[in-house]
Parts: C-alpha cells; structure tokens; sequence
C-alpha cells in the first residue's frame, strides 16, 4: 500500500496528535536502524524495578558506567572480578539489547596498575593479559569498545604523559587497539573523548591521532564524541555535522557516548525546552550522518546523574526526571527520530493503530487542519487523499534506501 495512503487513512481514524509520540524511543529507533542506549550505574543493582524496567523499554544500547572499568573488573594483578559486568551482559541478552564496552585503557580508574612500577615489557605484557582476559569473556556480545580513553591533553593538545604513556611510550594506543583486535576482530574499535565533538583545536588532535593509526594500518573502526555539554547557550550544530562528516571521510563511524546537557538549577521551563531542542538538535545530526549509528546518553535519570556531585548547583541534564517522569528532552529525541531535516520515512504505527488501521475499511478526507499538523512533522511528505494518485516525495523515498552504511552481522 502507498505510504502516503496509508498515512491519510490513519489520520482520518485516528487524527489525535503525533503518532511517534506513542512509541518508545526504543521502538522509534528500530525504525531508524539505530543504537539508542544510556550508560548504567550503580541503581542497576539497587533493587529499584523501574530503573530496569525503563532501561529496557526505552533503550536497545546499554553501557556499564564503571563495572567494566580496569580497577572494577582487574582489581589485583591478574584476579578479575565478572559479577557486575556478567549481570549486565546478561541483562541485554534477556532483554535484546546490544552493550558497548567501557573503557579498556584511561588514566584514571585503573587501580594497581597505576603504581605497580612496571617496566615497558611487563606493562605491554599486563595490557594485553587484560584486553585479551575482557574482551575475550564478552567476544561476539560487545559490538563496541572504548579501548582507549581520553588520551589527549587538553593544554598541550599531545599525548597526555599519564602512566600508559610515560611507561610504554606513545605507541601504546597502537598496542591497545592491535591487542583488542586480536581479542574480539569482531567488535568495532573506538577512540573516546570529550571536548572534541565539534571543529576546533581538540577535535583536530583527535583527527589527526587516528588518522596516523590508520595510515600505520592499525584497527581503530572509529571515535567516540562523549558530550557532556552545558545547556544554556549550546550551539554547536555545524560544527559537530563538520567533523562527523571529516570522520566519515577517513572511513570512520562516530558514536555520541556520554551525553547529557547540564543545567544550571532550577530548571525552569524555558531550560527545559533549551535542553528539548538541543538533544533533538543533536540527534537529528547524528541520524543525518551516516556514519552515526549509536547515540548513548550518560544515564537516564536525573536521580543517579554523576553531574551534581562534579558541578555543584547544575543538574537536571537527561532525559527523565528523577521520578523516572519523561521531560521535555525526551520528547525532543522522539520529534528528532520522526523528522531528520524534513527527510524522515513514516514511522511504524504501534500495534493497537496497526490493528486498528487493518479494521478499518477505509479512509475519510483529512481534515485540512490534520493535513497542516503533520506537514509540520513531515514536511516531504505529499498527503493523498483516496483516489488522487499522489505518490510520496521521491526524496523521502532515496533516503529510506540509500546513505546508509551497513552494520556487521552483531548490529546496525
């Protein structure tokens, strides 16, 4: 049936507002063939239902805050603790969810390692036990890693001189990702970081960092954009779709990983509908670039958010509420996925519209008012009433089949 047509007909039966508006943005994402997913923290284990509950209703992506950390997961010298990271592991697993791994190499949280007083020999020989240990426990269920962490300084715009670097040399980021190959050649190899998402001097360290890895030809499969950004005053839209789209041309994806846009308290309503605008902004980049398949935001809800304890009297910055209440900003992410710079296919009805939809015998005219409401929505979209042979925007038809890279086998 003719999408348009059938967009007309379930208008006409069911003309009360949006219909992606009743969908999970889990739901939305499926249709978008994309990773939506949100870091877990320590209320994982904490007994509260909901926290699961939404966890696995909203999100097909999940990423251990810090149970999969260096000092979580190797605490003493070849002893690893899995409790925490099996737990998850198998949460997704029941639940149909993907994982990405966080972090194998960072200057901080990494325990005995820090200070063990290694040589270059004994330190290579110590990173490789841990990736292949790790990576080798989770290989085929982690589609992505953030092997190395944050390596850039941020004064010096060169490698930071943490223990990694003043024991091995600079090259052990080449070591890393070599050893994480090796362990999973599976899973997609990422380089993360902050303060680089858009174009300036940041970011151009970073390009030119895993541009050198390629040219050397070792596996890095892309970057991870974290995102933690201030929500008052956020404009950074073209500069962010610029580097994305750079990234691509060295054949590189990008992940937004570690998102949450802080505000400073109270939040009020105009905050609020800042932050609604700036992650539908910033997701609709994301899906606008085809080299972005995951968007992960740095927990869910305001309740368990690292950002209070680390910027006194800013808070509020994701997406639910601390009753787990939907906030502006969710509703943001659910407009981005139903119109991506006016090119967005239909979204699926849920499956009380669909029963609904096949029921019933056929569509009245739209009133004209509806016909105007989701034109707003869907701008391309060419509404065709039974009988006038209109047929959908070609362009909205090219995009549902073309620009996108395919994914390996293990997701999108």
């Amino acid at each position: 049936m003719n999408r348009c047509f059938s967009l007309a007909l379930v208008l006409s039966g069911w003309a009360a507002g949006a219909l992606w508006s009743q969908e999970s943005l889990r739901a939305l994402a499926a249709t978008r063939q994309v990773y939506i997913g949100a870091a877990v923290g320590a209320a994982f284990w904490g007994g509260d239902s909901r926290y699961q509950e939404t966890l696995r209703t909203e999100f097909n992506l999940l990423v251990a805050e810090n149970a999969m950390k260096f000092q979580s997961l190797e605490p003493k010298r070849n002893e690893f603790t899995w409790t925490q990271a099996d737990e998850l592991a198998a949460f997704a697993s029941q639940n149909g969810m993907a994982m990405r791994g966080h972090t194998l190499v960072w200057h901080q949280q990494s325990g005995w390692i820090a200070t063990a007083g290694l040589s270059r020999t004994e330190m290579l020989a110590a990173l490789e036990n841990h990736i292949s240990k790790v990576m080798g426990r989770y290989r085929g269920k982690i589609v992505e890693w953030d092997v190395v962490n944050e390596a850039i300084d941020d004064t010096t715009g060169g490698l930071r001189e943490s223990f990694w670097q003043k024991t091995i040399g600079d090259d052990y980021l080449d070591s890393a990702f070599t050893y994480a190959h090796r362990a999973d050649p599976g899973a997609l190899l990422f380089y993360n970081d902050y303060s680089g998402e858009g174009m300036g001097g940041k970011s151009d360290k970073i390009y030119a960092l895993v541009k050198g890895m390629m040219d050397r030809k070792i596996p890095i499969h892309g970057v991870g954009l974290q995102c933690h950004f201030v929500n008052a005053g956020w404009n950074m839209s073209k500069d962010i779709d610029a580097n994305m789209k750079r990234l691509a041309s060295l054949g590189l994806r990008v992940s937004v990983t570690e998102l949450d846009f802080r505000i400073t308290l109270p939040a009020d309503s105009a905050k609020l509908a800042k932050q609604k605008s700036n992650y539908e902004t910033l997701l609709g980049i994301c899906l606008a670039n085809p080299n972005c398949k995951t968007f992960l935001t740095w927990g869910f809800s305001d309740a368990f958010s690292w950002v209070p304890a680390f910027f006194p009297g800013m808070g509020a910055a994701l997406i639910f509420d601390a009753q787990y209440g939907m906030k502006p900003a969710y509703h943001g992410l659910q407009s981005a996925f139903a119109l991506v710079s006016g090119l967005s296919p239909l979204p699926p009805l849920s499956p009380r519209l669909e029963k609904g939809r096949r029921a019933s015998r056929g569509p009245s005219p739209l009133p004209q008012s509806v016909r105007n409401h989701v034109r707003n929505l869907w701008p391309v979209a060419v509404f065709a009433e039974p009988g006038d042979g209109n047929a959908c925007d070609a362009r909205g038809r090219g995009l549902r089949t073309s620009g996108r890279a395919s994914m390996p086998s293990a997701g999108f």
